[in-house]
């Protein structure tokens, strides 16, 4: 039997921590919805391989805010062109080299997160985790109007504490 994980003076199952990922990570995004920076005009769509289900399966990071995108950039994946032509027909679809780099690059640090777990159980799993890595990440980057006044190492910490109250 592993032991729990022991952080900061709490002592916790590994199982539970997956349990509180995958029932508040929504709930976390929605609370913080309304105080997000508005988006701009340009959107970047990519894919990762991960194993969920026992096999490996592309995760598509989709186009999800009200603001129709004048430009999306993607990869050269031969379904993009497609898709975006169905979901906004009047943005400019641009598949320059290494114009996608800066999501490219953020793939790292999921697939980091990911290793270790050794794939996932379901389909479902992996978008929440995706989801949540992502918001975390966004959080850091300064995209939300939480905890900006908080010094950079607790900034993720008040950010959750604030979000708590919320939801």
């Amino acid at each position: 039997m592993e032991e729990p994980l022991a952080e900061r003076g709490v002592a916790v199952d590994h199982v539970t921590v997956y349990r509180w990922v995958q029932r508040f990570t929504p709930e976390f995004i929605e609370a913080a919805r309304p105080r997000r920076h508005a988006p701009g005009d340009r959107r970047f769509v990519d894919k990762t391989y991960v194993r969920a289900a026992g096999r490996w399966t592309y995760l598509y990071r989709a186009l999800r805010t009200g603001v129709v995108p004048v430009e999306v950039t993607t990869d050269r994946a031969p379904v993009c062109p497609r898709v975006l032509d169905e979901l906004v027909p009047s943005a400019l679809h641009t598949v320059e080299q290494h114009a996608n780099n800066p999501v490219e690059a953020g793939h790292g640090r999921l697939k980091a997160r990911l290793r270790p777990m050794r794939g996932l159980k379901r389909h479902r799993s992996a978008r929440i985790l995706a989801a949540g890595h992502a918001f975390v990440q966004n959080l850091r980057r300064g995209h939300y109007d939480i905890a900006a006044e908080a010094p950079g190492r607790h900034s993720l910490r008040t950010a959750f504490d604030d979000l708590a109250l919320t939801i």
